[in-house]
This record gives C-alpha cells, sequence and structure tokens, in this order.
C-alpha cells in the first residue's frame, strides 16, 4: 500500500511500500478518509494549491466542497503510482479526427404542410410573391418573411431569391 506525504508547500509524494520516508514538517494520509480527516483543518486555499500542484490536471481556483477537493486530490494521485497497487485500466481508445456528417434534410415536408406549400410556390420560374405567399398560408408578413429567412434559408440551406416584380411587388423564389 502506498504511503503519501504532503508537505507546507502543498506538494504531493508517493512512496512504496518499503521506501524510507523522511521526517519532517510532512503529512501521512494512505487512503481517502486520511486524507479528509487531514484537510478537516486546512484552509480551502491549500486543497486548491495541493491539486493545482499535480502534474496533468486543470488548474482550479475553488472546488465547490470539500469533500469534492478531497475526491479528486486523491483519485489525482492514485494515477501517480506505480506498481502491484495501480489498477489495470485500458487505455482510451483514440477518438477519429472525422465528424460525423449529417445526411441533408429533406426540403419539403408533408404534402399538405404550409411548409410544402411555400417551397412549391416558391419553386415556380417567376416565384411568388409576398401578397401570394400571405393569402395562401394566412399568414402575417413578418410570418412568412421569418419563415424564408429561418426555416428555408437557415435550416434547410436553401437559396432564397428575392426581388420585385414589374409592378414593384417583393417577391421569391428558390435559386437553383
Amino acid at each position: 500500500m502506498a504511503t503519501f506525504t504532503i508537505d507546507t508547500e502543498n506538494n504531493i509524494t508517493a512512496y512504496g511500500p518499503g521506501d524510507a520516508i523522511p521526517d519532517g514538517h510532512t503529512e501521512r494520509f494512505t487512503s481517502e478518509k486520511e486524507l479528509g480527516e487531514l484537510a478537516v483543518q486546512w484552509p480551502a486555499a491549500r486543497l486548491v494549491d495541493a491539486w493545482n500542484g499535480i502534474p496533468g490536471g486543470k488548474p482550479v481556483k475553488k472546488f465547490t466542497s470539500r469533500k469534492t477537493a478531497v475526491t479528486r486530490i486523491w483519485n489525482a494521485v492514485q494515477s501517480l503510482v506505480s506498481g502491484p497497487n495501480a489498477p489495470d485500466v485500458a487505455p482510451k481508445a483514440a477518438k477519429s479526427g472525422k465528424q460525423a456528417t449529417r445526411k441533408p434534410k429533406a426540403h419539403t415536408g408533408r404534402d399538405d404542410s404550409k411548409k410544402a406549400l411555400i417551397i412549391r410556390l416558391l419553386e415556380r420560374v417567376k416565384g411568388a410573391t409576398l401578397e401570394e405567399l400571405m393569402h395562401e398560408t394566412k399568414w402575417q408578413a413578418h410570418s412568412v418573411r421569418g419563415f424564408i429567412s429561418g426555416t428555408l434559408g437557415k435550416r434547410l440551406k436553401l437559396k432564397v431569391d428575392s426581388f420585385k416584380t414589374e409592378k414593384g411587388d417583393r417577391a421569391y423564389r428558390i435559386k437553383v
């Protein structure tokens, strides 16, 4: 069983069985419970310093609780110990460098949906005016414009062309 010491500068050292442990200004512990009993007397800053002194750990500014600090410190010092007490754990598998790609969503909704109706109107050669879209969907102008921008443009990644007709009305069509 490994014995650990923590000195006045919050450096933690591990000693194997049979190793000579120097006497001095150090505190000893061999289990998480013993570390917890020692930590009761320590200020929270000492726990933070002890954690930040362990190589490989992500530095912290504070812990949510003393118990959390003790558990994290104990688990970290266990990983530093090598020998018969070290757990046999397989290394983590390397992550693939490629990100999974999503299949593109279908651009049309159900046949009777307003989404499908708007897409059919916008696929026409002349497109559809804002007034036509408002009449067919029973939506207000701002709702039609928001649907074209948000659902068609951003979600479905359709390129929607906005233009004015000869009469000066705003019209839209899907770019091919």
